[in-house]
């Protein structure tokens, strides 16, 4: 099968071209990329010298058309949405890496993006990619919304509780943090080495732009709006997100039935792990892996639950779970191309 990969010198570009060397029926035919046009990639990222020697190429849908068979867009949101309904018309397959897919309405997407949004009948046609949670609807879509890298983490974390009813939908509070990586490539103040060494900062208090995907997807399997407190922080590491959850019980529940209830949510799902009483994830024990670990802690004297939940932001929270969801669509095992150990130390 052969694919194209457009914004291919961003950070979930470059996984995307890390992991798709290793896939056995995949091919990357077109690396696109408008700003590095002409250029060889190797240029842009020496480290892929004698692995990726194709030049990279300016976006034309005609030729898209004649040679691929799906294309991943790992572009900034407020791309995908004009391009993708081009490459819908033509019967080409995508899966967007951006946030310009994700919310069902156009309206939520205008006020928490600052941008204009797709035709509603686009919108209407994409599949929200949470590989474990909607493999059915995945696997019979044909264009795909790839999740944000904090929904990934938060959403694995939080549904078995919720969907059993055992937590308190309203009392939901998510610390969550990130690695650098997760600001994109392009050079600003707020990643400087200087601002963000040494330094842990809260950014987008009640205004990030995952607030409302966390909310529609939490609603949509619990069957009622909910709303969520969310922070968000900015930590001086490369890569690697790690959110810690709490809620309220609605009923009592030890750690053990906690950690028993997740097992058997996540039997199939090769790619959730969780961890064993007493013990928590870090960021460094999933990093480069498409690996979302859990682990939980049922505190009776206060009566919430406690989850953390860790990903590679770049791998299951962008390219690696682009794969996954293609390897859904096309009725390959899930783990195909992604059997990669965590990278430690």
């Amino acid at each position: 099968m052969k694919v194209a990969i457009i914004g291919a010198t961003g950070y979930s570009g470059i996984e995307l071209i890390r992991l798709l060397q290793n896939h056995p029926y995949v091919e990357i035919e077109m690396i696109i990329s408008g700003s590095h046009d002409g250029s060889r990639i190797s240029e842009v990222y020496p480290h892929l010298d004698g692995i990726v020697g194709d030049k990279l190429v300016a976006l034309d849908i005609d030729q898209l058309e004649k040679k691929v068979d799906l294309v991943f867009f790992a572009t900034p949101s407020g791309v995908s949405k004009d391009t993708l309904p081009l490459l819908m018309e033509r019967g080409i397959k995508g899966i967007d890496l951006s946030g310009d897919f994700r919310l069902k309405t156009p309206g939520a997407y205008e006020e928490w993006y600052g941008l204009q949004a797709a035709e509603q009948k686009y919108l209407d046609q994409a599949t929200y990619g949470l590989s474990e949670i909607y493999p059915k609807e995945i696997s019979d879509a044909t264009y795909i919304a790839n999740p944000g890298c904090y929904p990934t983490a938060v959403l694995l974390g939080l549904i078995p509780s919720l969907k059993s009813g055992i937590i308190d939908s309203g009392s939901i509070v998510i610390d969550g943090k990130s690695g650098v990586s997760g600001a994109g490539r392009k050079a600003s103040l707020g990643t400087h080495y200087a601002e963000i060494n040494e330094n842990v900062k809260a950014y987008k208090l009640g205004r990030h732009q995952h607030i409302p995907e966390i909310e529609q997807t939490l609603g949509d399997v619990y069957g009622k709006n909910i709303n969520i407190t969310f922070t968000t922080h900015l930590i001086p590491m490369s890569r690697g997100i790690m959110c810690t959850m709490y809620a309220d019980f609605k009923q009592e529940a030890t750690t053990d039935e906690i950690i028993h209830l997740y097992k058997e949510f996540y039997k199939n799902n090769p790619f959730v792990r969780i961890r064993k009483n007493g013990t928590w994830p870090t960021t460094k024990e999933v990093a480069g892996s498409n690996y979302c670990d859990l682990g939980f802690l049922a505190d009776p004297r206060t009566g919430k639950l406690t989850i953390v939940s860790v990903i590679d932001n770049v791998v299951k929270g962008a390219a690696g779970q682009a794969v996954q969801n293609m390897n859904l669509m096309n009725g390959w095992e899930v783990t195909t191309g992604l059997q990669v150990t965590p990278v430690y130390p």
